[in-house]
């Protein structure tokens, strides 16, 4: 987590030379790709176009290029994480944990998280990127859990 880290702490360290360097800008996003995407990673024959399309990452690079949001979407760590609340989260909720997500969260600590959690679930496939990587199980959980928040 020393990304997180990083941003929590000094987000202008990372957020200028990724605004002044298009391949620093890739080479920063391909490579949490690469570490939070089910693309085998862990065999050491993991590469980020066997979870998305090489279309998918350039378009997420450039998002943030073009934008020049790279100072800005760091210094979302420094402004959310500073004061998070402890207390339970009554409104019902719903889960989903993809297995290569960047952390995994039991149904037992969600639900001391989540004191209404209606719908959790641990999917065979995808990582933190998962709407991008799995589409089709992404719509089915979003489904499942509207379905269940509903009733």
């Amino acid at each position: 987590n020393g990304y997180s880290q990083q941003q929590m702490t000094r987000p202008q360290t990372i957020g200028y030379p990724l605004a002044d360097s298009p391949s620093g800008q890739m080479a920063w996003i391909v490579e949490k790709f690469y570490a939070w995407t089910d693309c085998g990673a862990a065999d050491g024959k993991g590469h980020p176009e066997n979870a998305v399309s090489r279309d998918e990452l350039l378009d997420n690079v450039m998002t943030y290029w073009l934008t020049n949001s790279a100072a800005s979407s760091a210094r979302m760590y420094w402004e959310s994480f500073a004061q998070i609340s402890p207390d339970p989260v009554a409104i019902p909720a719903a889960y989903t944990q993809f297995p290569k997500e960047i952390f995994a969260y039991s149904e037992r600590w969600i639900r001391t998280r989540f004191s209404d959690l209606r719908y959790y679930h641990a999917t065979e496939r995808g990582g933190h990127f998962g709407a991008m990587e799995q589409p089709e199980i992404f719509v089915g959980e979003v489904r499942s859990a509207i379905a269940a928040l509903a009733g």
